[in-house]
Order: structure tokens, then sequence, then C-alpha cells
């Protein structure tokens, strides 16, 4: 082939490969941003049970910064890496389920409530309904943001009032549980956010050796801060009241049990209460975990919400 000939060929090679390597780049830069990247969504079986999550918020002391001034990370932040969590788990739920089945709910509770309005408002921006008739692209992609935002935001607000109104547990099973928490057809769960300690000024009730509060001097006034505390608890029937006996369609999980250092079985004892306590009304799926970081708690969460 003569010299001038291979010359041109190759210059024709080489414009085309330009021109395809520009319009590769003109196609890329017209590619929508939420195109680009595709989200991904854990893979679950689409069969899955309609999914009723409670989430019962103490907004007591426990999560005054000042304390826990030593903690590495504040107690409240701690109940958000949970709450963020738990979003997360309910929307990978969603994302599984077919629409024409979709039919879920999550939502916020106090007891008793709030006096802020605003604390009050953002509760019910926490209450989601999703069903197939309501359901968008939207929705899903801004449940866990939301949840992040608005908790913060509630925690924030609890802080700067520095009322800390207290947590009613006990009431809060006596009279709400039953009623706002079980849904016929759900799967019905309630995440409990609270030290494991049970009291509130308004409800100090006693029946022999049965109370509706449990406090750090109620375990050593019991003698329950010895290696004997298990025979002392059962010998003599210490635990809580039972408000309710009609849970068995709820399960509970627990999170952020946070015992004192000063006691080495004080962990064993409040958990041993919560566990008999919970059986008795009836409850018969439960998990009680202490206090941890969330990324160590994100796969407990997770799981349970999940794969039970």
């Amino acid at each position: 082939m003569r010299p001038y000939i291979q010359i041109l060929l190759l210059s024709i090679v080489c414009i085309l490969n330009n021109q395809c390597h520009s319009n590769s780049q003109n196609s890329a830069s017209k590619t929508p941003k939420h195109e680009a990247k595709k989200e991904h969504v854990k893979k679950l079986n689409s069969n899955r049970p309609n999914l009723n999550i409670s989430l019962f918020l103490d907004l007591s002391d426990r999560i005054s910064p000042s304390k826990h001034p030593n903690q590495t990370m504040e107690y409240y932040q701690r109940d958000l890496g949970y709450i963020s969590s738990i979003a997360t788990a309910f929307n990978v739920h969603i994302r599984n389920k077919k629409i024409i089945q979709m039919n879920d709910r999550m939502q916020v509770f106090f007891d008793p409530p709030p006096s802020n309005p605003k604390i009050n408002g953002l509760a019910k921006k926490l209450k989601i309904e999703l069903t197939k008739e309501n359901v968008t692209r939207e929705i899903l992609s801004t449940i866990t943001s939301n949840y992040k935002n608005f908790s913060k935001q509630i925690y924030e607000l609890a802080i700067t009032d520095n009322k800390y109104i207290g947590s009613d547990i006990w009431r809060f099973f006596k009279s709400n549980a039953n009623t706002y928490c079980i849904k016929d057809g759900y799967r019905n769960v309630l995440i409990i956010f609270t030290d494991g300690y049970v009291y509130h000024k308004d409800t100090r009730l006693r029946e022999g050796n049965k109370r509706s509060y449990l406090t750090t001097k109620v375990i050593e006034s019991l003698g329950l801060n010895t290696s004997n505390w298990k025979h002392e608890l059962t010998a003599k029937e210490y635990g809580f009241l039972a408000p309710t006996n009609g849970l068995s369609e709820l399960e509970v999980l627990v999170l952020g049990i946070n015992p004192s250092r000063n006691n080495p079985y004080e962990e064993d004892v409040i958990k041993a209460y919560w566990e008999n306590w919970l059986k008795e009304m009836g409850v018969q799926k439960f998990l009680l975990r202490t206090t941890d970081l969330p990324s160590n708690l994100d796969e407990v969460i997770q799981n349970f919400l999940l794969h039970s």
C-alpha cells in the first residue's frame, strides 16, 4: 500500500475515534444525576407481613447532657442513632413489598405527652401510614431523613426546655399499649427507649413485693446488690406490678438499658424485672439491650425488625 494512502486511512480512523469519544462524553453528561447511581436496597422476601412500629421515647432527665458528663457520646445521640437504624429498617421493609400489599405504619409516643406544642407537632410529622393508594417514590426517599431530623429536633427541644417531664412507662402499658400499639392484621412492634429504670412521680404503686417502679435505691433496699440477688428475687417474688395481660400480639424491643456501675449485678436485676414483667403481660417475643454505640446495635435492630 502506498504511504500516502496509509496516512489517509489513519487520519480517518483517528477522526472517527474522537467523534465516538465526544459522543460518549456528551451522552454521560446528559444522564440525570439520580440515574447515575442506583440506590442499593437489601433484598428480602417480598411476601412480608404488614409492619406496625411504635417508638416510645423517654424524655426524662436520662437524656440530659449534664447527667452523663463523662460519656464519649451524649445519651440522646445514641437514641438518635438507634432511631436512624429503625427508620432504615422500616424503609428496607417497605421497598421489599409489592405496592398492592403495602399497608404499613410507624409512629412515636410519649407518656405523659410533652407540654411543648412544637414537640407534639414534630411527633405528628413522624406518624407514617403507607398504603398502596398514598405511597410515592418521594415519600420513600424521605422516611429515614425525616425520622433523623425531626427526632433530633424533639430531643433538642426537650433538652433546651430543661423540664424533663419524665417517662411513665408503667402507665403507658396500662392505658395505651393495647389501644395504640396493636392493630389487627399487622406485626406489631413496640420499641422502648429507656435506661431500664421505671419511675414516675405520679405512678408509685405497691402491692406486697410488687411495685410499679424500679430505681437504684429500690434495688439496694431489697438486697439485690449481691451475688445472691437471683435467689432473693425469686424467693420473695420481687417484680413489677402487671398493669395488663393482653399483649400476646405485641413484640417489644428495649434499647438503652444503662445500669449503675456501683452494683455489678444491677444490669442482671433490671433485665430480670423486665423479662418477668413482659411475660406476665403476655408478651411472647422481646429483646432487651444495654446501651451501646449505634453502630454496634444497628445489626441487632435490623435483624429484629427485618428477619423475625
